[in-house]
């Protein structure tokens, strides 16, 4: 009963999340930008003033704001998120097109760098002022200070670039979908997965270290040692999992932010994802696309910070969910 009790909880919070999120970008490009003027700029330069009263009358401009906000809420319930003023098509249509690229850039990069950054922790905390541990101190902030950018145009200039000179055609670039052919799919994610892998690994090397140095003077530990458990079983059984959940939190973070930073990646390789359309949009006006996004990332991140919520007790059996 407490984890349904839990749940519930969580639920109703990220629904209020999204309500506040939803309001509070709807108000501020519905209100910081005036009426005529999303008018004016959707009917063009040259545009008469019975045009763009003709605009405003079309997209519904001109009713009172709290009448717009109202058609807002009531077609978000019904999962309408409006209709592009530039693209001409449903807003869930342009995020359904432009939303595979992005979520495989995430899911790909946020595997790789959770297997490379908590595995190189793990080895640099049982190996502390080792040669392996000072390597890796060493290649953490080279990670952490590389740009995303500037990772991903080296990737491109010495592996992509290489490769295919040397006739070796399986890394790509663009986006091939998954369902139309998966080698294609896998060719042209492999580098977005590791220029994000690249420098978020670093983060969590220096997270996951850190976390289970501190688990491992813990009293608990030393109790286990002290009973002849296995010094592999109280690393893996007791103590990394306790440390792990500060990599957990920090990645409930990350994934909300990871939507926003995908952007320069989707750039670099071109991969035309909601990243790119979003930045597209925000250049012309576009405020139902951009409101669509923010609403995306929203979810993401309200599901995310519930699985996170719900690993804790799975990872640290001291924590009780209440």
């Amino acid at each position: 009963m407490s984890m349904l009790r839990f749940l519930i909880r969580r639920i109703l919070t990220g629904i209020l999340v999204l309500w506040v999120v939803a309001t509070g970008t709807f108000f501020l490009f519905f209100t910081a930008v005036p009426a005529q003027a999303v008018a004016r700029n959707l009917a063009g330069r040259a545009a008469t003033p019975q045009v763009i009263a003709e605009v405003t009358r079309y997209y519904g401009l001109d009713n009172p704001i709290s009448v717009q906000y109202w058609h807002f809420l009531t077609g978000l319930l019904q999962g309408n998120l409006g209709k592009s003023y530039f693209l001409q098509e449903p807003v869930t249509t342009v995020i359904k097109q432009d939303l595979p690229p992005t979520i495989s850039v995430v899911i790909g990069g946020v595997l790789l760098w959770l297997i490379a950054g908590i595995s190189v922790g793990i080895l640099s905390a049982t190996r502390a002022r080792s040669f392996f541990d000072r390597a890796a101190t060493v290649g953490v902030l080279a990670g952490i200070s590389a740009p995303t950018f500037v990772v991903g145009e080296l990737l491109i200039i010495f592996v992509f670039v290489q490769l295919n000179d040397h006739g070796i055609g399986f890394i790509q670039t663009g986006y091939t979908p998954l369902t139309a052919d998966p080698v294609g799919w896998l060719g042209c994610m492999i580098l977005p997965w590791i220029t994000l892998a690249i420098v978020q690994a670093a983060v969590y090397t220096r997270l996951s270290r850190g976390s289970l140095l501190d688990t491992l003077g813990e009293d608990y530990i030393r109790t286990a040692r002290s009973k002849g458990i296995s010094e592999r079983r109280v690393l893996y059984r007791h103590a990394v999992r306790s440390a792990l959940t500060p990599v957990v939190s920090q990645l409930g973070i990350d994934i909300g932010a990871l939507l926003g930073g995908v952007i320069v990646v989707e750039q670099v390789f071109g991969l035309q994802g909601l990243g790119q359309q979003t930045v597209t949009a925000i250049s012309q006006g576009d405020q139902p696309v951009v409101i669509g996004f923010v609403i995306i990332a929203s979810v993401f991140v309200v599901v995310a910070n519930l699985i996170v919520d719900m690993s804790y007790a799975a990872l640290d059996p001291r924590v009780r969910i209440s």
